[in-house]
């Protein structure tokens, strides 16, 4: 049997030695916090800046169109458009930018906007989409433009 005496000074020491466990996993615990809410500040940023990045080239594309000069005709200048616009789809496609351009599909009011409504020709389904005024684009699964549409309805009504 320990004497009482040993017994509490062993006690208070692993007590002590178990408090300071205890402070030390606090602050490790407090600065892995800190570096966490940091990196995901951070991490916004620089996934833009990416974006950005990858977008200089269309920039680029543009102001070499822009001071084409007066030896640019409309033709070279539409060339120059239609390219430009592939390169700036396909970069934002690859970010996850998906367009919503939905004729023929049925109509779906969480995903298109009814701006128009006509009766539905021969053989078009009722409540389908007929035309697109406006693409709508989802970022990512994330709806961020509703597409504006033009909707078959025998009742008149979207």
């Amino acid at each position: 049997m320990e004497p009482a005496d040993e017994a509490v000074r062993r006690l208070e020491g692993e007590v002590d030695e178990a408090r300071d466990r205890h402070l030390r996993l606090a602050a490790e615990f407090d600065n892995f916090r800190k570096r966490v809410t940091r990196e995901r500040e951070e991490t916004g940023p620089r996934a833009q800046a990416q974006l950005v990045g990858r977008l200089l080239d269309v920039l680029d594309d543009l102001d070499r169109v822009s001071t084409g000069g007066a030896a640019a005709t409309a033709d070279v200048i539409q060339q120059a458009l239609v390219l430009i616009d592939r390169k700036l789809r396909k970069e934002l496609e690859g970010a996850g930018l998906e367009r919503i351009d939905p004729v023929g599909q049925p109509f779906d009011p969480s995903q298109h906007e009814a701006v128009a409504v006509i009766p539905p020709a021969s053989g078009q389904p009722d409540h389908s989409v007929a035309a697109t005024y406006q693409a709508g684009y989802r970022f990512k699964g994330t709806l961020i433009r509703p597409a504006r549409v033009q909707v078959y309805s025998s009742d008149g009504h979207a």
